[in-house]
């Protein structure tokens, strides 16, 4: 089977390239949604996610894969994980991490047991989930442990868990022992949690550590994809939570990601820790994965995309993609995100540069525009008192950002392109005012992702404009815009192109072995 998968991945169903993006990572083909086992391995930056390669659209979950040598320039490998386990039917294999171990490339993952009708009604639940292992030699190619499911339902079966809601491994070694966070949920579905597990040895001996971390009735009734790291000397926990209560506008959507910041006692299992922070206020982030980089960075990725919204892509072969690269840090008690520095690889092209420039009227410049690219900028603030950027902008189309002196910050996509969502077209952020608002923008042929004042707060969304929408347009909206600087790149190609086909391949007859 290992060679049919190697050979798999020259297939294509993309149709048209016209929202595939020229430096985000995204499947060659067919679905993705959460990120998984993020880690550096062999001299290689090695990034898993959640896949269905038949059709551009959820189904029974593979592992896709991709590698890279330096975070910007990535290539596809071959599928690593498929679900052909009794374990993993229905549902397939589920999200989880990876870990090196003897040299070997581990990922610890679920496996997702869709209930038949008559199983639904004797355990009155559609799911059931186990954590498995699987191992190789190659970082390539991996083979399923014997001893799978290493986490079952059972061994917490007499704790405060909801035993079908067990799932995301996130593993890691500490002091020569093995630990996982996993996401769970109460009982009741009322308050999402964590759960701790330890290992002596990875492979086997799992067992129940501590409910790790718990909702306090106001952060959601699920947490998933739970990661754990230390950044700047703090233990972080990064997490998404689910069934968020949206009402009193504390929350924009009811999923979420974001961070707790503590500190983690092994001898307990408890995590202490302050309020919830979010990773990114944008309309499409979820389930980010962090890993360490070899010099000792904190690099997050996350799905740019949510559930429940029109991924229009999907009418051209594909569906989902993920955000750059991303740097984290810890500042006074507060999380920050900013662009791996890895990224600059991409600027291939002279840059467009300019400073002190004061406008009074809506104001292109030669040169700034385009589909892929990035802006690094600084307003006078003080002097700006409201200002609007547009991006991918045309005569009928435009992604709107807006300041005002009152620390307001709004990005408005009601007139991007194709309709994503009714209800979600419209962020409004606060943004302690400065006398400088710094903007470090990446535009991408179908999304957008805003860092705002070295990452203290960050905004990505998915748009759909025609290829046509290229200008960026500058106006101010009180009197004067003042810009102290800008720099303007366009940015390479950071993953190969699929290969167009005039009509989607039928993969399932291709390869009816992973029907």
């Amino acid at each position: 089977m290992a060679e049919q998968i190697d050979d798999f991945k020259t297939f294509s169903q993309v149709t048209d390239v016209r929202w595939y993006p020229r430096y985000h990572l995204a499947p060659p083909f067919g679905w993705c949604n959460d990120p998984n086992g993020m880690c550096y391995y062999n001299g290689q930056y090695h990034f898993f996610y959640q896949h269905y390669p038949y059709e551009p659209r959820w189904g029974p979950m593979h592992w896709g894969h991709a590698v890279s040598d330096d975070l910007a320039y990535w290539k596809h490998l071959p599928i690593a994980l498929v679900p052909d386990k009794p374990y993993e039917t229905g549902g397939g294999c589920f999200s989880g991490s990876a870990i090196e171990k003897d040299g070997k490339l581990w990922l610890m993952y679920t496996g997702h047991l869709s209930a038949t009708p008559e199983e639904e009604a004797a355990i009155g639940y559609g799911h059931i989930e186990f954590q498995c292992l699987a191992s190789s030699e190659d970082g390539i190619h991996f083979k399923k442990s014997e001893k799978n499911p290493v986490i079952e339902d059972i061994d917490v079966a007499d704790k405060d868990v909801h035993i079908n809601d067990i799932r995301d491994p996130k593993v890691w070694e500490h002091n020569g022992k093995y630990y996982a966070v996993v996401g769970s949920r109460t009982p009741d579905m009322a308050h999402g949690q964590i759960l701790l597990f330890v290992s002596k040895d990875l492979t086997n001996s799992w067992r129940f550590k501590a409910i790790s971390a718990r909702s306090d009735g106001n952060l959601g009734g699920m947490w998933e994809c739970p990661n754990f790291a230390e950044i700047d000397g703090q233990d972080v926990l990064v997490f998404s939570p689910m069934d968020l209560n949206t009402d009193d506008g504390t929350f924009y959507h009811d999923k979420a990601a974001g961070v707790l910041i503590g500190k983690l006692n092994y001898k307990t299992g408890i995590f202490k820790h302050g309020d919830f922070q979010y990773l990114d206020r944008g309309f499409d982030f979820y389930a980010p994965q962090v890993m360490q980089t070899p010099d000792g960075r904190t690099i997050m990725i996350g799905w740019l995309d949510m559930w429940n919204v029109e991924m229009h892509e999907t009418q051209d072969g594909w569906a989902g993609q993920m955000t750059i690269p991303r740097e984290l840090h810890i500042r006074d008690g507060k999380i920050f995100s900013t662009p791996a520095k890895e990224l600059e690889k991409l600027r291939k092209w002279k840059p467009i540069t300019f400073g002190n420039v004061v406008i009074d009227e809506p104001t292109t410049f030669d040169g700034v525009a385009g589909e892929a690219c990035e802006l690094v900028m600084t307003i006078d603030a003080a002097r700006s008192k409201k200002f609007s950027i547009a991006l991918r902008a045309s005569d009928i189309e435009q992604t709107v950002l807006t300041y005002n002196a009152n620390g307001k910050f709004t990005f408005d996509r009601t007139n991007s392109g194709l309709t994503i969502h009714e209800a979600a077209n419209v962020r409004e952020i606060p943004v302690e005012p400065q006398e400088k608002l710094k903007l470090h923008i990446f535009i991408d042929r179908s999304s957008v992702e805003v860092f705002i004042n070295d990452g203290a707060e960050v905004i990505s969304a998915r748009i759909y404009p025609k290829r046509t929408s290229q200008k960026i347009i500058f106006t101010p909206e009180d009197e004067l815009l003042v810009i102290d600087s800008l720099e303007y790149y366009k940015l390479d190609f950071g993953l190969p192109h699929p290969h167009i086909k005039e009509t989607p391949v039928d993969l399932k007859a291709q390869f009816p072995f992973l029907k």
